[in-house]
């Protein structure tokens, strides 16, 4: 049976807390919007209740001293534990004017108000009180108040649960319930007018805009009479040409827009008419309307264990169209990236969903299509030119492109055009137009672009380990993924397609013809001369780990990566070279937070002149993580991988209950205290949230939930007390060894 890379079993990752089934910890709309979970049953003839600061002024104009009444133990051991009665505006406007100083709406570790806060309890029908002490809690019920106060909620009566929950189950509890639904987008009627606008449209005219591909009529025909329907929105439907090619790609700068991606048929409600509905996908983070590449395989991970099967299986079918109609998955769905693409994960993504739905009716054609689309960007995109390196067999991120990259900021690069704009003695804007065009010859510089989209291929922009170099190097992390997929093909077509897999025309490239068969040999003969190339030229038998090779130099690079691992993920690496790994590279790689991309050592001393990069030192990123404990996993490093998903997942919680709920894209994993803080290059996302998080970022989602099935139930249990894995292994190694005292 074919098989996408092995997850390890699941620790203890489901709830089990009794009040659960009381819905103490439903969903926020669930929560908020039941008129009946809050009106207070205890509540007689006197129904008036008072926030802490309205009450307090009261008796301080009577000259009075309130005395202090203790919620009772008969309302903490109810069957539903302590519950609070709470005017929503009164008490979110005391708690943000005593708590958050400094008026961002977050109440943090670094905000010094009192953290203390007395709520009313709802057993005594408003008359005890009681305090709300910490941080944690204080920035939980400033996230409560907040929900409310959307849902249109004047009064509430709020769990005491909600404001103490172990972290571990709220963080997990608010991925499932909110971010990924916060993060999901479709692209059809309901949201094109949001989504078709591109924020970087840098033109004179900013407009909803549409490309759709012309095997795609039907979609053609939707989006006119939705724009003939609702000129208002002014949505510019265009039907892109048969063969795209980067002069295409170059002239359509000047009208960018969004790429239709699938759609299905469904029934109108409300007219009782066919139409069509596209299907759902996640985007990276929330100001995202587009379909990215490696972004989407990421959060396919944590959605799978969340259960929202339709939702990854929709992602994959949204793949395959962009294989079927664009000829790749692409680096995301906007027109200006029709010619990049990004590292390739489907068949594991597919295999994936496969294992959850087949014994569901139309699985089976679901893993057919997503292998033959896989088949088809194989063979078209990176064992073909330019990304195919003929001489060592390996591939590069190496796409095609014109000119200066459209959807970068206009300052982007000024310091890289100004000397050829002086130069030519011409306008800087005139000197893009002109050079855009091939007006103007600067082979220097169409080198320094043909890296720079390489680097945006890879995933990894920006590093200095792809600095002015990257479309010439055969990179460890794209040849495993490719592993990879050879190893799924041959697998999957012998095992599931009884070694015979016919090839319709619409995916045939190259020297293929329709009705071909697959078998499985061919794809055996691949991976086993990928495996040979990869240890000739990739593996460092000396360090114990892969580096990239320089195909124009044919020389081994230095820089040390933590995509070396990724070899693990794949199986690419022997047993014998899987532990040199572990002894000799991972100790380069493991900081407090898990992996840092790359060693200090390789990135070098910062500067005036070297600021810098997020995929560099002292960074650590979600992929590097997930594929690291998978790989490790496979590889039976159980304790190496329990080991690095702790101090990860350590690392997102203790910055969840210090920083109000945040999650971000990526962390400084040197930093204990505020690891969610990046100055380099574009900042870092996520950060920017009044009162409430709501979809984190998607990736980092998905770790943390992926993560938690790889620690075991006794770390899980640690890491909602905040435990340092240091102190934590101390503590189980002491238990480990006064038991072995005890047995002698």
């Amino acid at each position: 049976m074919a098989a996408p890379t092995p997850t390890p079993p699941a620790g203890a990752a489901k709830r089990s807390d009794s009040v659960d089934d009381h819905g103490v910890f439903d969903d926020a709309k669930t929560y908020y919007a039941a008129h009946e979970r809050h009106a207070n049953p205890r509540a007689g003839p006197r129904t008036r209740t008072y926030s802490q600061n309205s009450l307090f002024k009261q008796f301080e104009r009577l000259g009075l001293k309130e005395p202090y009444r203790r919620g009772s133990h008969d309302e903490s051991s109810s069957l539903h534990g302590r519950r609070f009665l709470i005017q929503v505006e009164p008490t979110l406007e005391s708690l943000l004017s005593q708590e958050d100083p400094d008026g961002n709406m977050q109440i943090t570790i670094e905000d010094n108000g009192p953290k203390v806060l007395t709520l009313r309890t709802a057993a005594s029908n408003g008359h005890n009180r009681f305090d709300i002490r910490g941080t944690y809690m204080l920035s939980n019920l400033l996230q409560e108040l907040s929900l409310a106060k959307e849902y249109g909620r004047k009064q509430i009566v709020l769990d005491e649960a909600r404001l103490n929950e172990n972290p571990v189950n709220r963080l997990s509890r608010m991925i499932r319930d909110h971010f990924w639904e916060g993060l999901t987008r479709r692209i059809d009627a309901s949201s094109i007018e949001i989504a078709a606008r591109d924020p970087k449209d840098w033109t004179d005219d900013p407009r909803p805009r549409i490309y759709v591909p012309r095997g795609a009529p039907e979609q053609y025909e939707y989006y006119k009479k939705l724009a003939e329907d609702k000129p208002e929105i002014r949505l510019d439907v265009q039907l892109l040409p048969e063969k795209i090619t980067p002069e295409i790609v170059r002239d359509m700068n000047a009208k960018p827009g969004l790429l239709a991606v699938d759609m299905e048929k469904v029934v109108d409600p409300k007219t009782g008419e066919e139409t069509l509905r596209g299907r759902p996908f996640v985007v990276p983070g929330g100001r995202f309307n587009e379909l990215y590449g490696w972004d989407s395989y990421m959060e396919s991970l944590g959605l799978l264990v969340n259960e929202k099967v339709d939702l990854a299986k929709s992602m994959v079918l949204n793949f395959c169209f962009c294989i079927k109609h664009y000829g790749k998955i692409l680096n995301a769905t906007r027109s200006y990236y029709l010619c990049r693409s990004q590292p390739p994960f489907l068949t594991d993504m597919a295999l994936r969903v496969y294992d959850k739905i087949k014994h569901e009716e139309g699985a089976l054609e679901f893993l057919r299509t997503a292998i033959l689309a896989a088949i088809k960007e194989y063979h078209s995109v990176w064992t073909a030119a330019p990304r195919l390196d003929p001489v060592t067999g390996l591939s590069r991120y190496r796409p095609e492109g014109l000119g200066v990259p459209p959807e970068t900021e206009a300052g982007h690069f000024v310091h890289i055009l100004e000397p050829y704009v002086e130069k030519h003695g011409i306008t800087f804007d005139e000197f893009v137009r002109r050079y855009n065009n091939g007006e103007i010859k600067e082979p220097e510089l169409d080198e320094y672009f043909l890296h720079d989209r390489a680097v945006r291929e890879s995933g990894h922009d920006t590093t200095y380990r792809f600095e002015g170099c990257c479309a010439d190097l055969a990179t460890i992390d794209l040849n495993s993924l490719l592993f990879k997929y050879e190893t799924d093909i041959a697998r999957t077509i012998r095992n599931v397609f009884n070694d015979k897999l016919v090839v319709p025309a619409e995916y045939c490239v190259g020297t293929m013809v329709p009705g071909q068969i697959e078998t499985s040999a061919i794809w055996d003969r691949r991976y086993k001369r990928r495996k040979l190339a990869i240890d000739k030229y990739l593996w460092n038998e000396t360090e114990g780990m892969y580096f990239d090779y320089n195909t124009k130099t044919r020389q081994q690079c230095s820089y040390e990566s933590a995509t070396t691992f990724w070899a693990l993920w794949a199986g690419v690496s022997s047993p014998k070279q899987a532990a040199a790994m572990v002894t000799k590279a991972l100790p380069k790689f493991e900081v407090f937070g898990g992996l840092v991309s790359g060693t200090l050592e390789s990135r070098g001393e910062l500067g005036l002149e070297k600021p810098n990069r997020q995929w560099d030192y002292p960074y650590g990123w979600a992929p590097q993580q997930m594929l690291a404990w998978t790989g490790l996993y496979r590889y039976s490093f159980t304790e190496e991988a329990e080991r690095l998903a702790y101090r990860w997942l350590f690392m997102i919680t203790k910055a969840f209950v210090d920083f109000n709920g945040v999650v971000v894209e990526k962390y400084d994993v040197t930093r204990p205290i505020d690891p969610h803080r990046v100055d380099a290059e574009y900042g870092n996302q996520g950060l920017d949230f009044k009162g409430v998080a709501k979809e984190g970022f998607g990736w980092v989602n998905a770790s943390y939930i992926y993560g938690l099935q790889i620690v075991n139930a006794h770390m899980r249990r640690a890491l909602g007390t905040l435990t340092p894995y240091d102190t934590f292994i101390k503590a189980v190694e002491e238990n480990r060894n006064k038991t072995l005292a005890e047995l002698v």
